[in-house]
């Protein structure tokens, strides 16, 4: 089966590490701004960064509309940190003007875990991530605070949610794209080539 098609959506935040997590993958991983570029890719990753720039250039760069139509059709997407607020339906504590993706029946608190200062690893099973424990780095990461039925948590730390799936959409609190290992992007390389 060839390779999918997985664009990293580069607006903002950690692109460069994600395109290299992807690529380790087996996956082709390209760079995702405009309209056009996402019309050609079979799955999405939002990085970590910025959830409140991310939005207002996501708007300015005509994307969030194609991005909401793209995930309601059933595009696989993957969020880590900032990507992760992106596509929960609802944040708890809203930037002013903030919007996201959603996708995830999810409600997210942003900054949960603290400030940059207060940034952490923790080794954590994952869920569908085989191979032992994912090196999870958090950096002013979120937390889930409720989902949906629909939603599967696959990882915690203490008792907060750090890591779901929703159908082909997956989500963590923390960076896996930053520790070298590849299983979290293989599994969703893996997700997107079942979907196609």
């Amino acid at each position: 089966m060839s390779s999918p098609v997985i664009g990293v959506l580069a607006l903002q935040g950690d692109v460069r590490e994600h395109l290299a997590a992807l690529a380790g993958a087996g996956a082709e991983a390209v760079q995702v701004r405009r309209p056009e570029e996402l019309a050609r890719v079979d799955g999405l990753v939002l990085p970590g960064g910025e959830s409140t720039t991310m939005s207002k250039l996501a708007h300015a760069f005509n994307l969030m509309e194609p991005l909401r139509a793209r995930v309601r059709a059933g595009m696989p997407a993957y969020g880590s940190c900032a990507g992760m607020i992106m596509l929960a339906d609802k944040i708890l504590d809203p930037r002013s003007g903030q919007e996201t993706v959603g996708g995830i029946d999810m409600i997210v608190r942003r900054n949960a875990f603290g400030r940059q200062n207060e940034s952490f690893e923790a080794a954590l099973d994952v869920a569908g991530v085989p191979g032992g424990p994912v090196e999870a780095v958090f950096i002013r990461a979120p937390w889930v605070e409720s989902t949906g039925a629909q939603v599967e948590i696959l990882a915690r730390y203490e008792e907060h949610a750090v890591a779901v799936r929703q159908g082909n959409l997956l989500a963590t609190s923390f960076h896996p794209e930053l520790t070298g290992d590849h299983r979290v992007h293989e599994a969703f390389a893996d997700l997107v080539r079942t979907a196609r």
